[in-house]
């Protein structure tokens, strides 16, 4: 998956979950989407686990972590 984005993987990845759930694939292509899907989940999530490590080292003081939770601006007009 060289050069992909977060957001490109995001897309496919929700465009595989519409189509499947649609449930008109065949067999052969619900199963090559679905390991589709599943390299997709495995290559965003090791670029949020990466974005996490990132921030994390941003918010290190003087040897010491300091963890803040973060909160989205939709969880906070809800």
């Amino acid at each position: 998956m060289a050069k992909e984005s977060f957001e490109t993987a995001l897309e496919k990845l929700e465009k595989i979950v519409r189509e499947m759930e649609a449930g008109e694939m065949p067999l052969e292509a619900a199963l090559k989407s679905f390991e589709e899907g599943i390299r997709m989940i495995r290559f965003c999530s090791g670029k949020l686990e990466a974005a996490g490590r990132r921030v994390e080292l941003l918010l290190e003081k003087e040897d010491s972590l300091e963890t803040k939770i973060f909160q989205d601006e939709q969880s906070d007009e809800q």
